[in-house]
């Protein structure tokens, strides 16, 4: 695709990359991984370790992103919604930028013939009115398909694998010994 953009042309060139299939046989690193708001993503490998990419510093940047979309929305004139619309498209470019940061970073860490375990979020729904007032934009605004679809194709590249498994107390389980219970799960 040949494309203008703000005086400048750009060449969008696809180009497809043929890798081999990912090999069980070889005894695959395995790492879990739980994504959620407080932590991005708590990952878990098979030598024990485990990492936490904080997400405190997204969620008061998407705080403030509503908090503007707010202000604008009440105003209602012609130049607000202009600006709504320039503003929802930044902070979806922002968002994607961490999920691409991530999902490298992780397979940057682990790379290649590792097996990523992550929850199986298709159905998950979120009762909003269980949740504080505060809390309902960020649960539903939460891109964690997206994260999933990048790690998925960055691990296909590298000859990696990304399984599915249910979501069902992956927060509270143990990952050493499989005990699953609440106090497990620390908030802070």
């Amino acid at each position: 695709k040949l494309i203008h953009n703000q005086g400048k042309w750009f060449l969008h060139i696809g180009i497809t990359k043929e890798v081999s299939d990912f090999d069980t046989k070889n005894d695959p690193q395995i790492v879990g991984i739980d994504r959620g708001l407080r932590f991005l993503a708590t990952a878990f490998d098979s030598e024990g370790k485990a990492l936490f990419f904080d997400g405190q510093k997204i969620l008061r940047r998407r705080k403030k992103f509503l908090e503007i979309r707010q202000q604008l929305q009440s105003k209602g004139t012609k130049s607000a919604k202009k600006k709504l619309k320039r503003l929802a498209q930044r902070e979806n470019r922002w968002m994607t930028d961490v999920n691409h940061r991530l999902s490298k970073t992780l397979i940057a860490l682990y790379g290649p013939h590792t097996l990523f375990v992550l929850e199986d979020l298709t159905n998950v729904t979120f009762n909003m009115n269980d949740l504080p007032k505060p809390l309902r934009n960020s649960h539903r605004s939460w891109s964690f398909f997206q994260l999933e679809s990048f790690l998925m194709y960055k691990a296909q590249a590298i000859q990696s694998a990304v399984v599915k498994v249910s979501p069902a107390f992956t927060s509270q389980r143990c990952p050493k010994c499989g005990l699953v219970e609440k106090t497990n799960r620390h908030h802070d």
